[in-house]
């Protein structure tokens, strides 16, 4: 970021060039960016082509629907919103106001907790204006994600059978994981599910039970596996993979099923209806978060971590 900023003062680029790419960029349409932001078309098409000659890459493909937006544009537009933060930030200080509408992203495994945490970012900043994205996606679009800053922040979890091979993504990407905290393993299931009555489930309990995933695409392996796996292998006669969180607490009440996780739920968001009960494992996990290396965060990344902390801080003292 520190490497952006005196690239932004040692060249003819200007925050008003990087306004023009950001919103070319949102539109995916030059006349609609034109319109938008009150310039001719041919002045953006040429202030935009100025900036990619100046930063020798090439930000956007030109197609016949629009433009879509390259690698190395995607790299660059991260830090230039970053940049557009920080002079929106300026304003507001000594100005009292801002004219840029705030932006950010966030990709995580499917936690609550995560989702919690986003939403007291929203009410921390309250702004009128914001263009924010929570994606609960699967553990190798996390990893490209903020590895091509398409969000800032990533979510997901590393246990004993996964580590070396997230670990070794994480540093193919140029990745940073901080631990947000360790805990044992739990199950999720309905509160009116015969197990709720236990204080600790045991995997041969669970046998009679629908087993409950998350799908994860053509990176279907167990180390992408959203739920940790336990320290023995077990037989799932019932086995269900789902997309979404929803779908997934849907079928924990609808069929008495269950999920492996981290035993953190927010009654908050989700109700009462579904409850954790640890497992009789010796297996745990770790909860982190993935950020780019040598990149600073944006004032609301830098909260949102913040208010996942805080939930760490929760966790342990259970």
């Amino acid at each position: 970021m520190a490497f952006f900023f005196r690239m932004l003062y040692d060249s003819s680029m200007t925050l008003q060039q990087l306004k023009y790419t950001v919103t070319v960029a949102d539109t995916k349409n030059i006349t609609e960016a034109s319109r938008k932001i009150f310039i001719s078309q041919p002045s953006l098409t040429a202030a935009i082509h100025d900036l990619e000659n100046e930063m020798g890459i090439t930000i956007f493909a030109r197609t016949n629907k629009g433009v879509a937006v390259t690698n190395e544009g995607d790299e660059f537009l991260a830090y230039a919103r970053q940049v557009l933060d920080q002079a929106s930030l300026l304003e507001e200080h000594f100005k009292g106001e801002s004219e840029s509408t705030p932006i950010f992203s966030v990709s995580c495994q499917h936690y609550s907790f995560a989702v919690k945490a986003f939403v007291e970012v929203i009410r921390t900043f309250g702004a009128n204006e914001y263009d924010f994205t929570l994606r609960e996606t699967q553990t190798h679009e996390i990893i490209e994600d903020v590895a091509k800053l398409k969000s800032e922040i990533g979510v997901l979890y590393m246990g004993t059978k996964n580590r070396r091979v997230i670990e070794k993504l994480l540093t193919k990407n140029n990745l940073n994981f901080e631990p947000l905290f360790t805990t044992p393993l739990h199950i999720f299931i309905s509160s009116k599910n015969p197990l709720a009555k236990k204080r600790r489930v045991t995997l041969k309990d669970l046998e009679a039970y629908p087993y409950l995933s998350y799908e994860q695409g053509d990176f279907n392996s167990f180390y992408f596996s959203e739920e940790p796996l336990t320290e023995v292998d077990f037989y799932c006669p019932k086995n269900i993979k789902v997309r979404d969180r929803a779908t997934l607490f849907n079928l924990l009440i609808g069929l008495n099923g269950y999920t492996i996780c981290s035993g953190i739920i927010s009654h908050e968001l989700n109700g009462e209806d579904i409850i954790a009960r640890p497992l009789a494992v010796e297996d745990r996990m770790t909860v982190g978060i993935i950020t780019k290396k040598n990149m600073g965060l944006s004032r609301y990344g830098a909260a949102y971590i913040d208010a996942l902390k805080k939930t760490a801080v929760h966790k342990k003292g259970k």
